[in-house]
């Protein structure tokens, strides 16, 4: 008999798992650990990070005004560099003989993570996730085994980098999810709780994995954020196997189509929220 899926309060009494996967509290009000597992991905809810549409009614405004993607995409950037100031000429802005100031920038971060997700951009985002979903990574640049480790000190360090926290790179990002998931709801997926995507590894061992069934099934966890392509034909380029999995919308980050220029360099690329997930793995 199959087990019964458990609720989110029952994910909230259970600490035995916690330590590893995250923090017991996070900015979306569920529970980490479901957050993190099988069960939430089955069945799941909206995410909303606390605050951001609260206080940027402004934004929801301009974008509910928007017809088409194009025009919700042009809102957006508008918003966002009026209030972080990101836009790359305005930047080079500055009075003659004091050095140009860097403006971090959500764009640089993703654009970033397109070249190595590994990098310090790689590691700020896995930051933001961890202090927004509670979720910890568990790689960056080698396997994260222990908190205490030194690799764990290395993503820390990088994480927590001055340069990119000087220009309230999170509040950045938190409006990015948002926007994420009001134009999927809107315009890419109405209705979709699950996009069916696609990852090329190397090797099932790179991750861990719980469970093995028949006809490839696997029950895996992945890095705190993880790229996925809609196309298997892409992530086929990435590896001697493919992992298909049912990922919920609302752990959605980015995705190319969602602005007009493309930071991420490959097509159909998504960025998700990782966790615990229910895959399908391939031979190619």
């Amino acid at each position: 008999m199959t087990e019964a899926p458990k609720s989110p309060a029952q994910y909230a009494l259970s600490k035995a798992d916690q330590s590893w996967v995250g923090h017991s509290t996070n900015l979306v009000g569920l529970p980490t650990l479901f957050l993190a597992s099988c069960d939430f991905n089955d069945a799941p809810m909206p995410l909303r990070i606390s605050g951001v549409r609260e206080f940027n009614p402004e934004l929801f405004e301009m974008l509910a005004e928007a017809a088409t993607p194009g025009e919700a995409a042009q809102a957006f950037l508008l918003y966002m560099d009026a209030l972080f100031a990101i836009d790359p000429e305005q930047r080079r802005e500055t009075p003659p003989g004091r050095p140009r100031r860097y403006r971090a920038s959500f764009l640089d971060l993703i654009r970033g993570w397109g070249f190595d997700s590994n990098g310090a951009e790689g590691a700020v985002l896995k930051g933001w996730v961890e202090s927004r979903f509670g979720l910890f990574p568990t790689y960056h640049k080698q396997p994260i085994r222990r908190i205490s480790s030194p690799i764990w000190t290395t993503y820390v360090e990088e994480k927590m980098s001055s340069r990119f926290h000087n220009n309230s790179i999170h509040a950045q990002l938190d409006l990015l999810y948002e926007f994420c998931q009001w134009a999927l709801a809107k315009f890419f997926a109405p209705g979709v709780e699950h996009l069916t995507l696609h990852r090329g590894v190397n090797a099932l061992e790179d991750h861990t994995v719980f469970e093995r069934r028949g006809e490839g099934l696997v029950t895996l966890r992945f890095n705190n954020l993880v790229s996925f392509s809609s196309d298997r034909d892409v992530a086929g380029c990435f590896g001697d196997a493919i992992l298909t999995v049912r990922a919920p919308a609302a752990k959605i980050l980015f995705f190319n189509e969602l602005l007009p220029s493309h930071p991420l360099k490959g097509e159909g690329e998504y960025l998700v929220i990782g966790g615990d997930y229910r895959a399908q793995a391939r031979s190619l």
